[in-house]
């Protein structure tokens, strides 16, 4: 993979390129999605459903998710496909295969900064003070980069040989964002279902997010099961790619 970095980035940067050529916005979209999707949570659960916020704003709550959870669903709905989409390029030239899906999910890399910035600058908008925990955001950042690649390249690699993926990703993003604490905090699941609730890789990430920009506290145990998680998705992604790396360019 490091023999092989230069190419990596040049996907990853034709992948951003790719995703706002021939839009009006163009790369304002990295904006408008999260502020649009903040917008709908507030109307709908913090206006309507009225749920509690940390003692914080209710858009400030989902603000601080939405970097991590912007990232990650975007990973998953374009590089979950990126071998299919990479058709020519893997029967014709050998590489590691491995590199076009990390390359898919690199190139979500700029809609997080992008979005980073986005909250840190409502935030202070909302009367929050800037931090130096708001600095732990970048390596938590690192961390959002792990917990996307191992479900990505596991549904890369799977995608090859049952296209149905192809119709069942965008499902599977979908709930997702209504199991994962984006528009509610951890402490409304019920204790009896929270260690089984922190089994989803992105909880214990949001709740860290949440911690590095307003100060929420952060259940060690909620922050260790996702961490674990985050590991086990990683090693079976890999472990289950390499395993069908082979077939590829015959199955594809």
């Amino acid at each position: 993979m490091w023999r092989y970095r230069e190419l990596m980035v040049f996907l990853a940067w034709r992948d951003i390129l790719v995703r706002y050529k021939q839009t009006v916005a163009g790369i304002g979209w990295a904006v408008l999605r999260p502020a649009i999707t903040v917008l709908v949570f507030t109307i709908l659960f913090g206006r309507l459903g009225k749920l509690p916020s940390d003692g914080v704003p209710y858009p400030v709550l989902v603000l601080a998710a939405m970097p991590a959870w912007q990232m990650f669903s975007t990973a998953l709905s374009s590089a979950s496909l990126s071998l299919v989409s990479n058709t020519s390029l893997i029967s014709k030239v050998y590489f590691p295969r491995l590199v076009i899906p990390c390359a898919g999910v690199g190139a979500t890399l700029m809609d997080l900064l992008i979005t980073l910035v986005l909250c840190s600058i409502a935030m202070v908008f909302y009367g929050i003070r800037p931090a130096w925990t708001w600095l732990l955001t970048i390596p938590l950042s690192m961390v959002v980069c792990l917990a996307a690649l191992g479900p990505t390249i596991l549904l890369a690699a799977l995608s090859v040989h049952y296209r149905d993926f192809k119709h069942l990703t965008p499902f599977i993003v979908q709930i997702g964002t209504y199991v994962t604490p984006v528009g509610f905090t951890t402490g409304l699941v019920p204790e009896k279902w929270r260690l089984l609730f922190a089994c989803n890789p992105m909880v214990g990430i949001i709740d860290a997010f949440r911690w590095a920009f307003y100060g929420t506290p952060v259940n060690p145990m909620v922050l260790g099961i996702s961490a674990l998680a985050v590991a086990v998705f990683l090693v079976t992604g890999i472990a289950c790619f390499r395993r069908m790396e082979r077939s590829f360019a015959d199955v594809i």
